[in-house]
């Protein structure tokens, strides 16, 4: 009887080395198109972390906004993708090669977070990085994240085929609760982010604040 394939996320960094070992961006370098929807959400200046930044499309388009820009990914190849983006900009940003359980997470030091398709995390993991993530807000500070809803494993434009990795609306007000919800909308799109995000999508934004 032949074995099962082990989770696609079982060894997180191999599979998105593999992923990023490319000549091409896996994603694109262009910003996530919700996450430039959101410009008026972002501070006029301050402190930013870009969460699992893979290639650096989002942290090289928000260092371009005048803003100061950790990021980290757990992917070396990606890191290093990344690190060249934003020489090529001309922008500097800090970037780690970090698993989201090793980050030390500052408390209450960001301006804004920003979680473009973090989906790799399983749902313990998930709570851990949004409790994470709210925590290094500072008081009036903003979170921006977008992901895929569930109707996504019909479209199979991208993102992982797990259901419980994907987001509903509810679910995500009701963990995300240590944060105002500016706005929530489900809502579907047709993405053009490289090979790796492209064709009708299933989408969910949020924008929180935590309460000063």
């Amino acid at each position: 009887m032949p074995s099962k394939p082990p989770p696609p996320f079982s060894d997180a960094a191999r599979t998105w080395n593999q992923r990023f070992d490319r000549a091409d961006f896996l994603f694109g370098t262009e910003p996530n198109r919700w996450l430039v929807s959101q410009r008026a959400q972002l501070p006029a200046a301050g402190r930013v972390l870009s969460v699992a930044d893979g290639e650096g499309r989002n942290s090289v388009w928000l260092a371009g906004q005048g803003l100061e820009v950790d990021a980290f990914d757990i992917a070396e190849v990606g890191v290093a993708k990344a690190r060249a983006l934003a020489a090529r900009s001309g922008v500097a940003i800090r970037h780690a090669v970090m698993d989201g359980d090793a980050v030390p997470w500052p408390r209450g030091v960001y301006d804004c977070v920003v979680a473009i398709f973090i989906q790799f995390a399983d749902p313990a993991m998930r709570r851990r990085l949004f409790r994470h993530m709210t925590a290094v807000l500072k008081p009036g500070g903003v979170l921006l994240l977008q992901g895929y809803t569930p109707r996504q494993l019909e479209y199979r434009t991208g993102g992982p085929p797990i259901l419980s990795h994907l987001y509903t609306a509810a679910q995500l007000r009701r963990e995300l609760t240590g944060l105002d919800i500016v706005s929530l909308t489900e809502y579907e799109d047709d993405l053009s982010e490289g090979p790796g995000h492209s064709g009708r999508s299933a989408l969910v934004g949020l924008v929180g604040r935590r309460p000063r």
